[in-house]
């Protein structure tokens, strides 16, 4: 249950339904962290004729930050091939396949599903932004949590279309595509938790709804000046339950470590955006790649 309350906290690593992940503080040993004086992080690993930069992204962010500088700008336009965490550029399949894995049963009602106390909660935040109460009675607890994480943000001006996976998107839009999970991959990471469990991450997303800006604000500082361990710590806070830990973080940066390895074979030069809290900490996509013998090389 922590956990859940963690991710509401960090609320704009879920936006569009892109998990950023969740990273313990610790740093790798075989990866250099040093924190520089500006600009988001950017680690690259290479082998023969292959180079493949990784970039933690953020995905959702006020308009005026101004985050692409000349080394993510070089790594980037230097790449012939984007790969993110899911396929970006089919916004109606996106939006097709949350809908479709969200509605409830017939005769089922989410406000229903709840305790007297959490209804009474989760009402007074519909209001708080401006909604009716009922707007979201026909979906699932865990799509409900995702609309109010993103609400909040929305409202206080940070953009999901601002954001960096859907920025670098638009950006390459002549370069070659990939991604590292389908979409019903990331969806079932939230629509296959037991309903219990998706009531808790409604629950305390309702909590965070009054701090959910300035929560992503303060994430976005230390992303933007490439604080990649102060942004897995601030992320990480009261992350106690390993069981979602190793669902949401490790056994996915485990098998993006291998979906690496496997393009290391194939020549060409490949910028990789996940979000941020994948590059940071333990269990990361670092770490995992470290594991299997290559050296991750920080370089900016």
């Amino acid at each position: 249950m922590q956990i859940l309350k963690s991710l509401a906290r960090a609320a704009g690593a879920l936006a569009l339904m892109l998990t950023s992940g969740c990273a313990v503080a610790d740093a790798d040993p075989q990866v250099t962290a040093e924190r520089p004086t500006h600009g988001p992080a950017l680690w690259k690993l290479a082998e023969a004729d292959t180079t493949i930069y990784l970039f933690g992204t953020v995905h959702a962010l006020p308009s005026d930050v101004d985050w692409y500088d000349g080394h993510i700008a070089a790594a980037f336009e230097e790449s012939d091939e984007l790969v993110t965490e899911i396929a970006m550029d089919d916004q109606l399949a996106l939006t097709q396949a949350l809908t479709g894995s969200a509605m409830l049963a017939d005769g089922q009602n989410l406000r229903e599903m709840m305790t007297p106390e959490d209804r009474k909660e989760y009402e007074q935040a519909m209001i708080d932004l401006g909604l009716p109460p009922g707007a979201l009675d026909p979906v699932e607890p865990w799509y409900a949590a995702m609309n109010l994480s993103v609400l909040p943000l929305v409202q206080a001006g940070i953009d999901p279309a601002a954001g960096v996976d859907m920025t670098l998107t638009r950006a390459g839009a002549n370069k070659r595509k990939d991604a590292l999970e389908t979409l019903d991959e990331q969806v079932a990471l939230f629509d296959d938790m037991p309903v219990s469990a998706q009531l808790t991450f409604l629950d305390a997303t309702v909590d965070a709804v009054p701090e959910a800006a300035k929560s992503l604000r303060e994430l976005i500082d230390l992303w933007v000046v490439g604080d990649a361990v102060g942004l897995a710590a601030k992320m990480n806070e009261g992350l106690e339950d390993p069981a979602l830990h190793q669902r949401l973080l490790t056994d996915r940066n485990t098998n993006w470590a291998g979906w690496i390895e496997h393009r290391l074979a194939q020549p060409g030069t490949v910028f990789i955006a996940v979000g941020a809290g994948h590059l940071a900490g333990d269990g990361s996509v670092q770490e995992q790649l470290s594991k299997r013998g290559y050296k991750v090389e920080r370089v900016h």
